[in-house]
């Protein structure tokens, strides 16, 4: 994803000041990076590679421990987040469909955020909403019974146009035997 403008510049500040506050070991590699995904809410490859040349290691290695570990996010969050819970009980009655249907209305994969920065959407494990099935949380909000129909109607309440390649996709659908 292409920074915005005047985010390189705080990129190279947050990782600046996270440097302050650590020694320049290998060992610090973790710690460097929840601070500045902490500070920028998620870790661009220019911050991966300035910790990397920081602590003077390779900047696959810095990549390699980013992209392990789930706790890190390489794409920044949306204005808006929605969580897809994929727990049993949701996934059981089509947590996986309400998945597939955003996918395909913000035209974004999972862990993906649309160009506009105005959505990210992530699946996540059970949100403890189970007589809801399939539950999606959007910011703070807990939506339940999600269908695609619903799921047009969470983005329309953003503002957010359905594409005409879903809605063609989903009319074909419809037409299938």
């Amino acid at each position: 994803m292409s920074l915005i403008e005047g985010e390189e510049e705080l990129i190279r500040n947050g990782v600046a000041e996270a440097l302050l506050d650590h020694d320049r070991a290998r060992e610090s590699l973790i710690p460097l990076l929840l601070k500045v995904q902490g500070k920028l809410g998620y870790l661009p490859a220019l911050a991966m590679e300035l910790i990397a040349e920081a602590l003077q290691i390779p900047a696959v290695d810095v990549y390699g421990l980013a992209t392990f570990y789930n706790r890190f996010r390489l794409n920044p969050p949306g204005k808006h987040q929605i969580q897809v819970c994929m727990g049993t009980a949701c996934y059981m009655v089509g947590g996986d469909i309400a998945l597939d249907c955003f996918e395909r209305r913000l035209e974004i994969g999972e862990d993906e955020t649309t160009p506009d920065r105005e959505f990210s959407l992530e699946r996540v494990a059970c949100v403890g909403c189970c007589t809801m099935a399939p539950v999606v949380v959007v910011d703070e909000l807990v939506e339940g019974h999600v269908t695609p129909t619903r799921v047009d109607g969470i983005l329309l309440s953003f503002g957010r146009e359905i594409p005409k390649s879903a809605e063609k996709t989903e009319q074909e659908g419809e037409n299938s035997p």
